[in-house]
């Protein structure tokens, strides 16, 4: 008898009659998300900046998922307004959401404000997922074990959060900018899960990082990076399709249980089969969390009720 060694799609749970919004679903991990899920059943919701890479999104899924049951919501989290509308538009076409993937983001971008005026990075990967995942409360509650993935970074044992300059005002690193924002991700997902808990919520937050993964993200590097990307990249980065799989995990796994942090096994987690990792110590610090979610409710406008 062949033993399969890790978990994999083949673990994936039938999704039929529950509702998957996926942010950042037109390429890599999000959309390799997003095919899995259809494959399993659910109706997915591509949210995404642009429409039309939305609508190639879901003609390469139903490439390979025929019949899959796919849709398309415009969505900059760069942009506050952006995300309300597209908050109210999913609150209206869905009586409930099964799961939210808080998975879209840019890294590494060059120095650059938002419509809001806040920091590209921390915005575009932090504070448009917690406005999001504020708005869509009411419609995680309606589904019985919902879930909230929302998913990090390795890197996030590098960042630290500056509250004195969150909007790097005074000195901005592309670097440092995106590791407190994949920090900030992870301090999110698990200050989410306590409040949760702690008011009786059905409603389940979990966070998972891809390890070192070829994505789309490579698309804001410094040019040089970009130019030796594909000498290296073979050498150190696991394809998007098994970077996926802890957020996969995270999102389908009866087993998961809220406030628990997937990643890759191998060794020093960047590549590997997923399991449950432990988060980095600025992380795990309860003051900074509460401190942090604070801030992203004044900054935001959106102060999710429990």
């Amino acid at each position: 008898m062949r033993i399969r060694q890790g978990w994999g799609t083949a673990d994936v749970p039938d999704r039929s009659g529950t509702v998957a919004v996926v942010t950042g679903a037109s390429s890599g991990i999000g959309l390799h998300l997003a095919e899995e899920l259809a494959r399993r059943g659910a109706h997915v919701v591509l949210a995404v900046r642009d429409p039309e890479r939305g609508a190639a999104a879901v003609a390469r899924v139903r490439e390979g998922v025929p019949g899959a049951v796919l849709s398309v919501q415009e969505l900059d989290l760069a942009d506050l307004a952006s995300v309300r509308a597209g908050a109210k538009e999913l609150g209206a076409r869905f009586s409930r959401i099964d799961l939210l993937v808080n998975n879209a983001g840019v890294m590494w971008t060059d120095r650059a404000r938002t419509p809001d005026g806040h920091e590209l990075q921390f915005a575009t990967n932090h504070l448009g997922h917690f406005a999001l995942t504020g708005l869509l409360l009411d419609s995680l509650r309606a589904a019985p074990g919902a879930r909230v993935v929302t998913i990090s970074s390795y890197l996030h044992r590098l960042g630290r959060v500056d509250f004195p300059d969150l909007a790097a005002e005074h000195r901005y690193s592309r670097y440092r900018a995106y590791n407190q924002s994949k920090l900030a991700n992870l301090m999110f997902a698990l200050e989410l899960h306590r409040r949760l808990a702690g008011s009786g919520s059905g409603v389940l937050s979990l966070a998972a990082h891809p390890g070192l993964a070829a994505t789309g993200l490579g698309r804001d590097f410094p040019a040089p990076v970009r130019r030796l990307g594909p000498v290296f990249a073979p050498l150190f980065l696991q394809p998007a399709a098994m970077g996926m799989l802890p957020g996969l995990r995270a999102a389908t796994d009866p087993g998961a249980r809220g406030g628990q942090f997937y990643g890759p096994l191998g060794m020093t987690q960047t590549r590997g089969a997923p399991g449950l990792v432990r988060p980095g110590r600025a992380a795990r610090d309860p003051e900074v969390r509460r401190r942090l979610w604070e801030e992203s409710e004044r900054l935001t406008g959106v102060h999710p009720r429990f």
